[in-house]
């Protein structure tokens, strides 16, 4: 009996590892083999899900930075005239200030005055093709973005905070501001105290 019992453990091995052995198909696989397997196959999809991931943000990234870039194309043509347009703001001020001292009554100043406002009437125009128009805020209220303050006057006879005098126009290019306009603004009298002595 002592001989059988070994027989019988040897038996009884075999017997469970023919268990343990799944057999697909006709072909004999060892559980241990299958998750090694599915293990292996676990950290390819870990993997390719970080490389999905990955791939995901790079076209992510690339989109925005396409955008970012048709942006700053944009702003460019949109702007690229900012310099430019700036060295001739000059120019339409001395225009102006042409017309304001010039004599308009008389006669043989009359045509020069003519051609100057014709000038700076063509070159106004001309400017607002490309997106240059003039800030003239005179009578709004004072505008920290548009306009830039050089004084405040006490006046009871408009709102505080209202532009009463230009001094110099401002200009701004496709909405960017890139000359404010230099103005006078209205204060609040101050409450007169009489003193008694």
């Amino acid at each position: 009996m002592t001989n059988q019992e070994p027989i019988n453990q040897d038996t009884q091995t075999t017997e469970a590892q023919e268990q343990e052995t799944v057999a697909i198909e006709g072909v004999a696989i060892d559980p241990a083999y299958v998750v090694e397997l599915e293990q292996k196959l676990e950290q390819a999809n870990s993997i390719a899900a970080d490389e999905k991931d990955r791939a995901l943000r790079t076209v992510a990234e690339m989109e925005n930075l396409r955008r970012r870039t048709a942006l700053d194309v944009e702003k460019a043509h949109k702007f690229a005239l900012e310099k430019f347009a700036t060295e001739l703001l000059p120019v339409l001020d001395n225009l102006e200030r042409t017309l304001l001292v010039a004599d308009k009554e008389n006669e043989v100043v009359k045509p020069l005055v003519e051609g100057v406002e014709l000038t700076l009437k063509s070159m106004a125009n001309s400017v607002a093709k490309f997106g240059v128009t003039a800030i003239d805020p005179q009578g709004q209220l004072f505008d920290p973005n548009q306009h830039q303050a050089m004084s405040m006057v006490e006046n009871a006879d408009v709102a505080p905070n209202t532009v009463i005098a230009v001094m110099q126009k401002g200009y701004e290019l496709n909405g960017r501001v890139i000359r404010p306009a230099m103005v006078m603004v209205s204060k609040a009298p101050s409450a007169s105290v009489d003193v008694e002595v």
